[in-house]
C-alpha cells in the first residue's frame, strides 16, 4: 500500500496511521484526507486489526484545511471541483462530513495524540476518535465547522463562551472539559497512546465493536447525525457570510481565516497578562 501524504504500519494488533505533511503543520489537503479514508477502510476490514492509533508528525496533530498550498492547488487544476454553489457543497459535504462520519462509526477502537496546533479541521479528525490523548503543548480551536462536534464534546454553553470569542483551549483546559482523555508530555505522547491501545487490542474485537455502536448509538438517538447535517448547512451560510460587505473582522493577509486570526490576537493578549 503506498501513500504520499501519510503513513501506515500494523504492528501489534494497532493501525498507526500518521499524516505526513509536517512542513504544512499536516494541513489537510484533498489528497490527505483521500488518503486518511483509504487507511480508515483498509484498517477497518483487515482482522489482524483491533485497534487504529491515529497521529500528526512533526510539532503539530493539524494546522487545519489546507487554504492553499503548492500541492492542493496543482490538485485543484487537475482534478477542479464543480463551479458554484454545487460543486462547494458537495465538496465541502463528502471531504469533512462524510468522510468524518465514516471515521467515526469505524467499528474499531480509535485514538488520537494531539500535540501543537488542533485548529479547525484538526479538531473536526481528533473529534471523530473515540479516545484522545494530547500533549502537554496541545492546542485547540473550535469554529462552527463542517462537522461540527465541539457542543457534543465539550459542554454547550461552555462552547458558546469559548466560540464567541475565538480563542485557544490548551492542553491542561481540554482536560478539564473533558474533551481529551488524558494530557502527557510531547516526549511520551506517542508511547502512551500506543501503550493504551496495545492493552485495548487484547479484547475481543466483536466486544469492542458492540461497546462502540452503544455509545454511538446514543449520541444518535439524541440527534448527532441529524446535527451534523443541519450544522453544516449552516456552515456554509457562515463561510459565505466572511465575503459579505458588512462583515465586521478584517480579512488577514494571506491564508489565514479571520476567527483564526482572532484567535491568535487573543492568545498573545493572554500571554502578557
Amino acid at each position: 500500500m503506498s501513500f504520499q501524504d501519510i503513513e501506515y504500519e500494523v504492528i501489534n494488533r494497532v493501525a498507526r496511521i500518521t499524516t505526513t505533511r509536517a512542513k504544512y503543520r499536516n494541513a489537510q489537503s484533498r489528497r490527505l484526507l483521500e488518503e486518511l479514508d483509504q487507511a480508515f477502510t483498509t484498517a477497518a476490514t483487515d482482522r489482524d486489526v483491533h485497534v487504529i492509533a491515529l497521529f500528526g508528525q512533526g510539532e503539530h496533530f493539524s494546522g487545519g484545511h489546507d487554504l492553499g498550498t503548492p500541492e492542493e492547488r496543482e490538485d485543484m487544476q487537475r482534478r477542479p471541483i464543480q463551479e458554484g454553489i454545487r460543486g462547494k457543497f458537495d465538496h465541502s459535504r463528502e471531504q469533512f462530513v462524510e468522510k468524518s462520519m465514516r471515521w467515526r462509526n469505524v467499528p474499531k477502537p480509535t485514538i488520537a495524540g494531539v500535540q501543537g496546533y488542533c485548529i479547525f479541521g484538526g479538531w473536526i479528525i481528533a473529534s471523530a476518535m473515540d479516545i484522545v490523548y494530547a500533549g502537554e503543548s496541545a492546542m485547540f480551536l473550535g469554529s462552527n465547522f463542517q462537522f461540527f462536534t465541539v457542543p457534543w464534546d465539550i459542554h454547550p454553553r461552555k462552547a458558546k463562551e469559548i466560540l464567541y470569542e475565538s480563542r485557544f483551549i490548551d492542553a491542561a483546559e481540554a482536560l478539564e472539559l473533558n474533551l481529551v482523555n488524558r494530557v502527557v508530555p510531547d516526549a511520551e505522547l506517542q508511547d502512551s497512546v500506543l501503550e493504551y491501545a496495545e492493552r485495548v487490542a487484547t479484547n475481543d474485537p466483536f466486544q469492542l465493536r458492540m461497546i462502540k455502536m452503544a455509545v454511538n448509538q446514543m449520541q444518535d438517538t439524541q440527534g448527532f447525525q441529524a446535527h451534523m447535517n443541519a450544522a453544516h448547512l449552516m456552515h456554509m451560510v457562515s463561510a459565505q457570510g466572511e465575503r459579505d460587505p458588512d462583515y465586521e473582522l478584517k480579512v488577514p493577509e494571506g491564508k489565514r481565516r479571520p476567527m483564526v486570526e482572532r484567535a491568535f490576537e487573543n492568545y498573545e493578549r493572554q500571554k502578557k497578562h
